[in-house]
């Protein structure tokens, strides 16, 4: 019969909280949340892996990587439909973006968690993990890549992000819109994913690639830290279209003629980077040192796709592409 994989990494979902420490740790084990979907016929037939119990911001890239191999293993199976990842929603969409990057399968691949721990009033976890599951049991979402389901939304790894601190409804697509719904128990889409890119990568990553927030008045110390530390890649959340304050650039130049790659992005919530401006320190000027536009990635996506480059011999020429996609 066939089955879908639930993989446990810990978070909210698996949360209580403790009376001594006045707040949510981690509690339940994954035994212990399915068994509240106990008597619901469809549910009965799941293979659950404990991989973790750690909160969202234990999770590393190496975890990842390990993650993936495991989830692609489980995607490998005829009698699996598809993977269901139980996750701390803080780097929920680092990860979902990390899976959607290096899987291959066009089997259903859905991350999801909660917003309320086991103790809270209204605790969202079993919800979204019941909607998760539908949403690997249907047809219909064979090939659209890594998928997160929240509060009965379904996003895509490659558009959604966190944009709320506790509302159940944090998880959007901002720019694009959800690709669907669950709703009483019927699995809807209503538009397919924008980018339908199968990246060429080896599930292999490094931990020298960074991320920076640019900020008024903001000079070169924290690159030149970074060359310090042997860094291979950059991320720089710039400001507006793609620009820098001019005391940046000689930093820049530096990592540049080093070797390090550099990928301008911006920190507002939406829109693409563009080298519009040909001012110092203009989204041009950084072009023509070398810098590569990051397209509407937001920086921690950007970063994972360019630590993947990156991991993966990729060259500057090819990375500049990567980012047109």
């Amino acid at each position: 019969m066939n089955k879908v994989a639930l993989v446990f990494t810990g978070g909210t979902i698996a949360m209580e909280v403790d009376k001594n420490l006045h707040g949510a740790i981690p509690s339940l084990s994954p035994n212990e949340i399915i068994s509240a979907l106990s008597g619901i016929d469809e549910f009965e037939n799941l293979e659950i892996y404990d991989f973790s119990r750690k909160p969202s911001p234990s999770i590393t890239p190496s975890d990842m990587k390990d993650l993936a191999d495991i989830v692609e293993d489980y995607l490998k199976k005829e009698n699996i439909l598809g993977v269901v990842v139980i996750h701390g929603t803080d780097v929920l969409e680092e990860t979902a973006f990390y899976m959607n990057s290096v899987i291959k399968s066009k089997k259903p691949v859905v991350l999801t968690g909660s917003m309320k721990n086991a103790s809270e009033l209204g605790y969202d976890g079993l919800t979204n993990l019941v909607s998760s599951v539908k949403v690997c049991m249907s047809f219909y979402s064979i090939g659209k890549g890594t998928l997160v389901v929240m509060n009965d939304t379904i996003n895509s790894a490659t558009e959604v992000t966190k944009t709320h601190t506790m509302s159940l409804d944090t998880f959007k697509s901002v720019e694009f819109g959800p690709l669907g719904i669950i709703d009483h128990g019927e699995v809807i889409y209503y538009r397919d994913v924008t980018h339908h890119e199968v990246y060429d990568f080896n599930n292999i990553i490094n931990e020298d690639t960074y991320l920076l927030k640019v900020y008024a008045g903001m000079d070169g110390h924290f690159i030149d830290y970074l060359i310090s530390r042997k860094a291979k890649g950059i991320v720089l959340e710039t400001l507006g279209r793609g620009n820098v304050p001019p005391m940046m650039l000689d930093s820049i130049d530096k990592a540049i003629e080093l070797g390090i790659h550099i990928v301008i992005v911006s920190r507002c919530y939406s829109g693409r980077v563009l080298d519009t401006y040909a001012y110092v320190g203009g989204g041009k000027d950084l072009t023509n040192k070398g810098c590569i536009l990051g397209g509407n990635f937001n920086g921690q996506k950007a970063r994972i796709l360019l630590m993947l480059a990156i991991s993966n011999d990729y060259s500057h020429k090819k990375i500049v592409n990567l980012y047109k996609l």
